[in-house]
């Protein structure tokens, strides 16, 4: 019997694959989730499908981190844009329910309430093994007990998801793994999975993968799609591979109270996931337009500017001229500053209550900020990627 189970016949075969990547940012994964409900909807009239067409009938490996991967099992179970939307706007202040400040000594949210909905929303009893999902799902978690980033695949070609490994991590419930991903330092408390029942040397701490250098994991899913130790093997090449990155916002810019004696250790590790994440997902974004063929992405900064290939006239290169480049490469992110809202039409929108990872009063601007970006989807840019 074949390793994919009900997925043999679309994973067995050779033939162009496509991925989307989902960065980390908390409650902010809104405004991720209008920009995949514009791809959502674009792809569904491109390719001419009906309203029972999903994210996982397209994408073939969809992963992410932190918020991401909540997003990412989500589509891999076949949700769509707007069950997952739903989810975070009915669920997400819920998630981070505010403890009493007098008990804040050991996390500042409560773990029970985001638990219990992941249970609920994927199920207690689903895992990554293949019948459980309709597509390839990553999600990026940071193991404390090794003190190193566990990148999970569902890839079951994987050395670590042979099924006679009694470590097996297909068996992973689930729900477990994108708590894992999601455990941001000071906010949640780790998560504690028995990777071996009854080995305790196999029990690990985990907490958000946002601390990794994969907060933005699009590149580590390059890698792990491509290179021959994740024994995926996939193609290589501009008709080959594409690959859609989404992010949750970004803020860039110093503080400008850092000096400030007010500034104690709380508010400034309360601040860490955030600076963490925006560093690692620069970097990765970079990679992605170095080795991948960008065909969208805003400017990064004012020396290298978008990475997009131009001329020496600074016309646009066509896609009918093959550059040899690994994959096709989209990025979409929203810049949370006041400049960046001005641009997208949103000076009404307050910085600072968008820019947070627990904005939950701010989701109704959030979702403003992703409809925003959404304008810039223009999946038709993936045409040889669109056909049968």
């Amino acid at each position: 019997m074949s390793k994919w189970g009900p997925l043999a016949a679309r994973y067995e075969t050779e033939r162009p694959r496509k991925m989307l990547a989902l960065d980390g940012g908390g409650i902010r994964g809104v405004l991720t989730l209008e920009i995949v409900a514009e791809i959502e909807r674009q792809l569904k009239s491109l390719l001419g499908a009906g309203d029972s067409f999903r994210l996982c009938d397209f994408f073939d490996y969809v992963g992410g981190t932190s918020t991401g991967a909540i997003i990412a099992a989500g589509l891999a179970r076949g949700m769509s844009a707007a069950e997952l939307l739903d989810f975070y706007t009915s669920v997400g202040p819920r998630m981070f329910d505010k403890e009493w400040i007098l008990f804040r000594y050991r996390n500042l949210y409560k773990s029970e309430p985001l638990a219990a909905q992941l249970k609920e929303t994927f199920g207690e009893d689903s895992t990554l093994e293949p019948h459980h999902l309709r597509c390839l799902l990553l999600a990026v978690t940071r193991n404390t007990t090794t003190d190193s980033p566990w990148p999970i695949s569902s890839n079951p070609l994987a050395k670590y998801n042979d099924t006679a490994r009694p470590d097996c991590n297909l068996k992973i419930p689930l729900w477990q793994l994108v708590r894992a991903s999601t455990a941001a330092p000071i906010f949640f408390p780790p998560e504690v999975v028995e990777w071996e029942p009854g080995n305790p040397d196999k029990t690990f701490v985990f907490v958000d993968g946002g601390v990794t250098p994969y907060n933005n994991p699009a590149f580590l899913m390059f890698r792990m799609a491509t290179l021959a130790p994740y024994r995926l093997c996939w193609k290589t090449g501009e008709r080959n591979l594409m690959l859609v990155s989404v992010g949750t916002g970004a803020a860039p810019g110093g503080e400008e109270d850092v000096l400030s004696p007010g500034k104690n250790a709380l508010s400034n590790l309360a601040g860490l996931p955030s600076a963490l994440m925006y560093g690692s997902l620069v970097d990765q974004d970079i990679n992605c337009r170095t080795v991948g063929r960008c065909v969208q992405g805003a400017q990064i900064d004012r020396e290298i500017g978008d990475l997009i290939p131009r001329d020496s006239s600074g016309n646009v290169i066509p896609l009918s001229q093959d550059l040899s480049r690994a994959f096709l490469y989209a990025r979409y992110n929203a810049e949370l500053t006041a400049q960046g809202l001005v641009r997208l039409g949103l000076s009404d929108v307050e910085p600072k209550r968008v820019q947070s990872l627990d904005s939950v009063e701010a989701i109704d601007d959030l979702r403003r900020v992703g409809r925003q970006v959404a304008r810039e989807v223009r999946m038709r840019e993936f045409e040889p990627f669109l056909k049968p």
